[in-house]
């Protein structure tokens, strides 16, 4: 293994340990206070109940504010039911957000994934990043990042889009040119090389004014 390949390397490993170290324990309180909100559910009716039957409806209102102000608090950011996805996800949905960079993700996966987590860390990490970049090109008003992903039977599905200030992006090698420095375009054949290890899928279509990423991995 050349040096490049163990720099390239070493920046992953720190990239993925820095963001699970950060993110993970985040995520996993998101989901005790869920825990505890259901486990707390009945009380809640009860009381609800109770200040309906004695007519008390500004208490009753009162309390359910209470109750929605104390649900909003748990109910930020995006749940897909894997905490690993979570993690990563909601990491790069605060970082687009502090550039002031929209961002829609529809995600439910609920199943556990085979991929290793690192290989899952590197493809998200820098499709969010890549896209994130290139939207930092256009006004804001022009930006826009779309993420959808789900199981299409047995393989994970993941969709990528993001408006861009080049009118069609070229293929070089197969591969299309890569918006980012030099070094940041590594990322783009770590993907690939990932795809293709564990025998998916990866397409690319740059069309005027959007670039779109697709991805399937088997499970």
């Amino acid at each position: 293994m050349g040096i490049l390949s163990k720099l390239i390397d070493k920046r992953i490993a720190s990239y993925q340990n820095n963001l699970m170290a950060t993110h993970y324990l985040e995520v996993e309180n998101m989901y005790r206070e869920m825990r505890g909100w259901r486990h707390d559910y009945l009380n809640h009716i009860s009381v609800i109940k109770s200040y309906a039957l004695l007519g008390d409806y500004d208490s009753l209102l009162k309390y359910l504010d209470e109750l929605n102000a104390d649900l909003s608090k748990i109910d930020k950011g995006i749940k897909t039911g894997n905490k690993m996805l979570d993690s990563i996800l909601n990491s790069k949905i605060a970082l687009a957000e502090s550039k002031n960079v929209p961002i829609s993700v529809d995600a439910q996966i609920s199943i556990a994934i085979k991929t290793p987590e690192i290989d899952l860390c590197i493809i998200l990490g820098n499709l969010f990043d890549n896209a994130i970049e290139a939207s930092l090109s256009l006004p804001e008003e022009e930006r826009m990042i779309r993420v959808y992903m789900e199981m299409k039977h047995t393989q994970l599905y993941m969709s990528f889009t993001n408006m861009t200030s080049m009118e069609k992006r070229k293929k070089q090698d197969g591969r299309f040119d890569s918006t980012k420095t030099v070094k940041s375009g590594f990322g783009l054949v770590r993907i690939d090389d990932i795809v293709k290890r564990h025998g998916g899928y990866i397409n690319r279509n740059s069309e005027d004014g959007a670039f779109s990423t697709e991805i399937l991995l088997p499970q």
